[in-house]
């Protein structure tokens, strides 16, 4: 399942720029052995200006965890090398790793972007921020983190890709009377809200819950909480109205998500990541118009009509009566009108909107056309000095 980095990376590979995309170094293994080829690059067989880097260290990932000022130092000279088997000038580093696996500050002949779509309190994070010429993020609390660094800020909201607006059809369609409910993303985080998600779940036997994303151990690289976590997948799997269907490629999920009648989300704020400020997967949830319900999102509390949301901010109490409300109400929810404010608000934030909004930033001189945007971050975005 893609997430923001992957998408960006497509998107510009079919603007024709040769995009090579760096995965995270192998953990697990590392050699001294000279003679082998621990830099991997392959082009997409998909996206032809797209090259996927895979590359082993030559010492090991842990000095990450225990010892950074010596990490730091092979890892320049790791970077030095793919930067070497890649054989081309790279003109522009595009990083959206708030760890600083591979830091900014090695890549001096370029221009470097840091975009954190997560809140963090990392150190690295804030060492990022720190040597990127400029940051691009999709909330004001994020913001706020590197406010005393001087580097350039702007606001550019999270994007969706096109395929989320005409997916293909599904090969095989679920014949069912019930009520669809979609839900996306990896459900081994520690952030959800078990409680309330499975007492709505509980409450509403008449419809059907579709649960897309990682639901393994063996699928993940989250650390801890094993028993919890396995203890929530087996409740959900006891449920008869309950669907797991795993990792699934994106456009296999668009085709999904366009079967649904309503989106839940359901996060615990006090644990969440995002600390509810913001989701990517609400806007794919909006490419198909269907209603949204959710816990509190700040980003969208100016906006009626975009999602249907608890005030509250440190609770879920009041989000399985707003779900049996808005179901019950369906047809008005999902009216003609409110659809299609929902899917012209997502058009209006497609990834490739968001990519000539960035131009306009990076090149202002440029003959491009000027966008007009309708969202929590116009004008076209917000800068912070």
């Amino acid at each position: 399942m893609f997430i923001t980095k992957h998408h960006y990376a497509v998107e510009l590979s079919r603007l024709n720029n040769r995009v090579f995309f760096l995965n995270p170094p192998q953990s697990d293994s590392w050699s001294w052995n000279k003679a082998k080829k621990r830099i991997r690059v392959t082009q997409s067989d998909v996206y032809p200006n797209l090259f996927l880097v895979d590359h082993e260290l030559f010492f090991p990932y842990l000095l990450k965890y225990h010892c950074r000022w010596l990490y730091d130092i092979l890892i320049k000279k790791h970077l030095f090398e793919i930067e070497q088997q890649l054989g081309e000038k790279i003109d522009l580093v595009w990083s959206f790793d708030h760890l600083n696996i591979c830091p900014l500050e090695y890549f001096k002949n370029a221009f470097r972007i840091f975009h954190p779509v997560d809140d963090s309190t990392c150190p690295h994070s804030f060492r990022a921020a720190k040597t990127a010429d400029i940051l691009f993020t999709v909330t004001k609390e994020i913001v706020r983190k590197y406010n005393h660094y001087r580097v350039p800020k702007y606001l550019i909201s999270h994007g969706v890709a096109e395929a989320f607006f005409e997916p293909a059809p599904l090969p095989v369609r679920e014949q069912s009377q019930q009520l669809q409910v979609g839900l996306s993303g990896n459900w081994l985080r520690p952030d959800l809200d078990h409680s309330t998600l499975i007492r709505i779940i509980r409450e509403n036997a008449g419809v059907r819950f579709h649960f897309f994303g990682s639901y393994a151990m063996s699928d993940t690289n989250l650390g801890g909480g094993h028993h919890a976590h396995n203890e929530f997948i087996s409740t959900l799997q006891n449920f008869g109205n309950v669907k797991l269907h795993g990792a699934i490629v994106y456009t296999q999920l668009a085709a999904w998500l366009h079967q649904m009648d309503a989106f839940l989300i359901c996060y615990d704020v006090n644990k969440d990541q995002s600390n509810g400020t913001n989701y990517h997967k609400i806007m794919e949830y909006l490419s198909t118009g269907k209603v949204i319900v959710s816990n509190n999102v700040s980003s969208y509390n100016n906006l009626p009509g975009i999602i249907q949301m608890v005030v509250e901010r440190d609770h879920n109490n009041e989000l399985p009566g707003l779900f049996k409300k808005v179901i019950a109400n369906l047809a008005f929810h999902n009216s003609v009108q409110l659809s299609e404010k929902r899917k012209a608000y997502a058009r209006n934030n497609t990834y490739q909107m968001q990519i000539k909004r960035i131009e306009q930033i990076l090149y202002p001189s440029a003959k491009t056309e000027k966008l007009v945007v309708e969202s929590p971050f116009s004008p076209n975005a917000l800068a912070v000095q």
